[in-house]
């Protein structure tokens, strides 16, 4: 695609030339870290860097000698599917010396390296920030030593470093998600949806440990995720007599039909003594006042293990491209920066300020400032434990208000991995909030037929599992009965719509807005929750559904290069869905390392296709065994997937043969990931709150009335913030033909996958991270672990 030429475009303005790049891994491992080393060196290569891989991280590079090696394009290849990390972490105890951090630095100017990219925890970070800081004191002993030359004090003088997070625990301040935190929860989940099974099977209580010695975001998202009875966490310790509330609450939900409970403790969770919460004295606990027959499992490190998610590839992909634009900006005078993710968008942070914030958190928490805590965690965990509280734990019905509101909820368009989570979340938040919640079956078409019914608590117990839409849902719009629906609001006297569903969706709230200068039933708050694999809906950079079809392409490709494993070279021709909307091809295939996603946002002619295959033949002969392409399913008319296949199996003749497949609806299908069912959970839940509060604005003399645009809305994820956008302002920014909005920001990731396959293009790096700092007020919508 053209670049506008106000652009800076990447290899114009940046040379590596000259410099070279080392890449570490410290402290433990998390699913990821391959994929940030792989993204490192083939950015750094790409510019023209030397780049060194440090094996067995600080430890190596204390040592020297082979634990220091050039790292080529090859290198890397087959690696970001792998989990953990291929060049080695160790805790270094020698490298926290003088005589250590002297040894490391004599081993780096050896070899003329001045640029460190650190993957890490906050110790090794702040380990890396201290080399940087002695780094001039140390070449001058190096020089009185005689180990080196005096000229190379002048031509290394500084040591520049830059920081990416790899943690499962998910607690370093400054970043709303880091890597390999994602991969923990789809392991954690993965587990309690096996655990919920057998559970209701024999009606058991499951106590499960996850990871999180200092801080409780696993346990806190993997609860919400699926919905556990309670949980246990370090920041925020239970109030005194909990035990018998938590008793209470299994014991309720026992007699209320439910037949398993789940209670998820981490591994740090203490009371307000401090003293540790186990696992075996809840078992006991339940078992003596209840007598349920009650289990425990440990997760332990099965929770760093397997193959890391899609959501984390992109992350790791996209941190290590960042990290290396960071590098060769930076000056002598610019401090050790961490590059991390706010919302949707990349952003770098000075190291040390979020070093200090990150043990702010723990010094809030040994002196018992537990709400402090919680706050210096940032936002997303916040309104992480506040949904948690709002959803988990139901108020008796004295204590609730009483709005008299009738609010309705319908899924729209096809199904999508999350809706259940999102419809649950609604129904809870408006009974929590004192509204009565209907539930609408089959979308518009079971509205205009009447299959409109109370929804209750109880009801969406165990929904945020569950894969498709448990409510039906067809892509019939309401124009065309809009009459019977508008009688159909007035029978049951609905005061307030929420909508969940695809483009669909979107043009039905159009529809009814339009209809309202004709039916006043449709003049109340109406809110639209984008929820599509195909990720098409304008006014969001995500929607519900999208992350678990990407996670299955992503799965499915795994599978399918494995097959030609030991076989001769192959390429694999894959077809995704999307409709128009080429996000899961462009974002599966740099998930997938895919040497090449075509979509129909992205023109592309016969000249374009033979260059590919070209450039596909030249790699095999050298290096790789196995290609990838990923075709939208909608990319073009003519060239086919059948086209494209011949094509490439013509040309590839006597160098790799080809195979093709086409997803289909696999992508649609299973259990939502732990981000659609987050995602889900806390963008209907905030949906809720802004239907309570319009409902109350335009509550006048005994009715609702609401006939402004700002009145029906849709809730997107905007680069940093969620945001309600009037439905008629997104008009505009709308291609009803293609059903796809006419600007998307994950373009800007195609240039990402080209230039990881080896491709020379332009990279526009206007939109990279700038330095910024850690304690500025985040915007108030920002919802940190809706991030991607």
């Amino acid at each position: 695609m053209a670049q506008p030429d106000s652009k800076k475009i990447f290899f114009e303005n940046l040379s590596g030339a000259g410099k070279a790049i080392a890449v570490l891994t410290s402290g433990g491992d998390a699913q990821g870290m391959n994929a940030a080393v792989r993204a490192v060196v083939r950015m750094g290569l790409y510019v023209g860097a030397k780049v060194y891989f440090i094996h067995e991280g600080y430890q190596g590079m204390v040592d020297g000698g082979e634990n220091i090696r050039e790292a080529t394009w090859e290198s890397v290849s087959s690696m970001l599917q792998v989990g953990g990390t291929v060049i080695g972490s160790a805790r270094c105890k020698e490298f926290r010396s003088h005589e250590g951090r002297l040894k490391a630095a004599h081993n780096l100017v050896q070899r003329g390296i001045t640029n460190l990219c650190v993957i890490g925890g906050d110790g090794s970070l702040t380990g890396a920030n201290l080399f940087r800081e002695e780094w001039s004191g140390l070449l001058g002993e190096l020089v009185e030593q005689g180990a080196i030359e005096e000229d190379s004090v002048q031509k290394y003088s500084a040591l520049h470093i830059v920081g990416m997070v790899g943690s499962i625990d998910n607690d370093f301040c400054g970043t709303d998600m880091t890597i390999g935190t994602d991969s923990a929860l789809h392991r954690i989940i993965e587990v309690v949806d096996a655990i919920m099974t057998t559970a209701q099977s024999h009606q058991r209580t499951f106590v499960l440990e996850v990871m999180g010695r200092h801080c409780g975001y696993l346990a806190l998202v993997s609860a919400l995720a699926c919905g556990a009875d309670w949980v246990l966490i370090p920041e925020m310790p239970p109030e005194d007599g909990w035990e018998e509330k938590m008793c209470q609450k299994l014991s309720a939900n026992r007699a209320g039909m439910k037949r398993l409970n789940i209670i998820i403790v981490a591994e740090g969770a203490i009371d307000r003594s401090n003293k540790a919460i186990t696992t075996d004295y809840i078992k006991d606990l339940v078992v003596k006042c209840l007598g349920f027959d009650t289990r425990v499992t440990i997760l332990g490190h099965v929770q760093r293990g397997g193959t890391p998610s899609a959501f984390d590839r992109i992350l790791a992909s996209r941190m290590g491209v960042e990290a290396v634009l960071a590098l060769l900006e930076t000056t002598a005078n610019t401090p050790a920066c961490v590059v991390s993710l706010c919302g949707n968008q990349s952003v770098r942070l000075p190291l040390m300020e979020c070093v200090q914030m990150t043990q702010e958190v723990q010094k809030a928490m040994d002196q018992k400032r537990f709400e402090e805590a919680v706050k210096l965690r940032g936002r997303s965990f916040e309104n992480n434990l506040r949904t948690y509280k709002l959803l988990a734990h139901r108020k008796p019905e004295s204590e609730l208000p009483t709005s008299n509101f009738n609010v309705a909820v319908l899924n729209v368009g096809a199904p999508a991995a999350g809706m259940n989570a999102a419809v649950r979340s609604a129904v809870r938040v408006g009974i929590s909030e004192g509204h009565k919640m209907f539930a609408v079956s089959d979308g518009f078409e079971g509205f205009y037929k009447g299959q409109i019914k109370e929804i209750k608590w109880a009801d969406v117990g165990g929904w945020t599992g569950q894969g498709g839409s448990l409510l039906g849902t067809k892509r019939t719009l309401p124009a065309k009965h809009v009459d019977k629906i508008a009688e159909q609001m007035r029978m049951h006297n609905i005061n307030a719509l929420l909508v969940i569903g695809g483009f669909e969706a979107f043009e039905s709230l159009l529809q009814l807005f339009d209809a309202r200068a004709t039916y006043e039933e449709f003049c109340i708050p109406m809110c639209m929750l984008p929820a599509t694999i195909s990720n098409n809906v304008p006014g969001t950079d995500l929607s519900i559904g999208a992350d678990t079809a990407l996670n299955a392409i992503v799965e499915t490709c795994d599978r399918i290069k494995q097959s030609a494993s030991g076989t001769k070279r192959r390429v694999f021709i894959i077809e995704t869905m999307g409709g128009y909307c080429g996000y899961l091809a462009s974002v599966g295939g740099l998930a997938a390392g895919a040497d090449a996603a075509y979509i129909y946002e992205e023109s592309f002619d016969i000249r374009d296709l033979q260059a590919n295959v070209e450039h596909l033949t030249e790699k095999m002969k050298t290096s790789i065994q196995r290609g990838l392409v990923l075709r939208n399913e909608n990319c073009n008319d003519n060239y086919t997937t059948d086209f494209i296949y011949q094509l490439y199996s013509e040309e590839g003749r006597g160098v790799f043969d080809c195979r093709k497949n086409v997803l289909g609806h696999m992508q649609q299908g299973g259990a939502p990931s732990p981000f659609d069912r987050n995602f889900g959970t806390k963008i209907s839940a905030k949906a809720m709150q802004w239907i309570t509060k319009k409902l109350s604005e335009t509550f006048r003399q005994g009715r609702v009335f609401a006939n402004s645009e700002d009145t029906c809305c849709l809730l997107g994820m905007r680069r940093r913030a969620l945001v309600f956008q009037p439905v008629v302002q997104l008009k505009g920014e709308t291609d009803f033909v293609h059903r796809i909005p006419q600007e998307q920001w994950w373009l800007k990731l195609r240039p990402l996958m080209k230039i990881l396959a080896k491709y020379k293009t332009s990279y526009d790096v206007s939109d990279s991270g700038q330095l910024e700092h850690v304690l500025r007020t985040r915007p108030k919508e920002s919802d940190a672990s809706v991030a991607m």
